[in-house]
């Protein structure tokens, strides 16, 4: 007896999904808002273009989705517009092989880096503290004044 595809189940026969939602459903961002924010900031684009959140994604489509530092390059294989179990949602896209050599190259980069704060010698001054802090955070942090 032939095991059905997750796209094959009655919630998942869609013929297009908003990007938003199949983004949330195929666990890339943990609340749908985070992923409409994503797509709203640029840090995803569908076949090479930057989206709106409404976008319709479709079977075939390439993705490239930035999530933190890693930066995934899918084909969307399913559609789904409820969040399933995570084996479910993997079978969703398949990801680049480029993709997968590059994140695990930054992975490896990172392991090797130095931690913060290994120039410092002894306890940080406050203005050490702070660029500790500034580096760690990935420089989001606003100028005061």
């Amino acid at each position: 007896m032939r095991r059905a595809a997750p796209w094959d189940h009655p919630a998942m026969s869609e013929t297009r999904v908003r990007i938003d939602k199949w983004l949330w459903a195929a666990r890339f961002f943990k609340t749908r808002s985070l992923a409409t924010d994503a797509v709203a900031g640029g840090r995803v684009h569908v076949d090479g273009a930057r989206v709106k959140p409404a976008k319709d994604v479709r079977v075939g489509d390439r993705l490239e989705v930035t999530v933190g530092e890693a930066t995934f390059s899918l084909v969307v294989l399913g559609l789904a517009e409820k969040r399933g179990p995570a084996s479910q949602a993997a079978l969703l896209y398949e990801e680049t092989e480029e993709s997968r050599a590059r994140r695990e190259q930054q992975r490896e980069l990172r392991r090797m880096a130095p931690p913060l704060g290994a120039d410092l010698h002894g306890r940080p001054s406050k203005r050490d503290r702070r660029r500790l802090e500034a580096q760690r955070s990935g420089s989001r942090r606003r100028g005061t004044g």
